[in-house]
């Protein structure tokens, strides 16, 4: 008997790093699992996967950042399988090079980001939480970042669109608590998934020892596993009081300031 036995999982970005984790996460506790990405290989393959573990899920194409994608994949998803009982919505992307300061981030570059990031979050739930009033409950998890929470420069499209996510899940929170629909939200930092590989940590030239030591006070990155660990957390019962949260996941490093100071030899 898995915690989600009888439910139905959506997870948007689902076709690698946190959202492939948590799709198989999910499964594994034994949710049906409809995955939503642009990337069909990837999202197809993942969809495999759980399939091959004895697992159901499907791959469901859709750019979250269309009014007509989404609508047309969450009925897609109700049609097939009848219902949806947690939304997490994890797709993001991050434009390395492209994103920066906001006097000299394109104004594409800037509308591709929030729609991706911030839109798709209203999209989803414009279009999943009618479902989930009808059943008479739901849980939605939304993706924030470190950078929503503290000021980060070079990134400013990319932080608008994360803070923006961590205030909306509170306002969510407040309006369909009352109809038994809770919200929160994950802030993850320092993952390693590919889009921490396309930033500048994954650059030749990035000291990854000096970034450590310096930002993170357990020296290291996270893995995608354990930010699925959350999701499942906050979806469960077992997170049942947990309603408007943001979860900061990050190993301290929004807490922390400059350690170089600090001896982290103990032994």
């Amino acid at each position: 008997m898995g915690r989600f036995d009888d439910q139905v999982v959506v997870v948007t970005g689902g076709a690698q790093g946190i959202g492939r984790a948590a799709a198989l996460k999910f499964a594994g506790e034994g949710a049906a699992v409809a995955i939503v990405d642009m990337n069909r290989d990837s999202g197809g393959k993942t969809a495999a996967e759980i399939q091959g573990s004895g697992g159901r899920a499907e791959f469901f194409y859709a750019d979250v950042s269309k009014s007509a994608d989404v609508r047309d994949a969450v009925a897609k998803i109700k049609d097939s399988f009848r219902r949806i009982d947690v939304l997490y919505n994890n797709a993001s992307i991050f434009l390395p090079g492209k994103d920066g300061a906001v006097v000299d981030v394109d104004e594409e570059v800037w509308d591709r980001i929030l729609a991706v990031n911030l839109k798709s979050v209203y999209l989803f739930c414009k279009y999943t939480i009618p479902h989930m009033v009808e059943a008479g409950k739901g849980v939605i998890i939304n993706t924030s970042s470190s950078c929503g929470l503290i000021g980060i420069p070079n990134c400013d499209a990319y932080s608008a669109s994360k803070g923006a996510t961590a205030i909306l899940t509170k306002s969510l929170a407040v309006e369909y608590g009352p109809k038994k629909i809770r919200v929160n939200c994950i802030a993850p930092a320092a993952i390693k998934t590919p889009m921490l590989d396309s930033s500048d940590i994954g650059n030749e030239s990035f000291d990854e020892e000096r970034f450590l030591k310096l930002r993170s006070p357990i020296r290291r990155y996270g893995e995608p596993e354990e930010i699925a660990s959350i999701a499942v957390f906050l979806a469960s019962d077992q997170g049942s009081y947990l309603n408007g949260a943001v979860i900061v996941a990050d190993g301290g490093i929004t807490i922390s300031g400059d350690q170089s100071k600090i001896d982290t030899d103990y032994t």
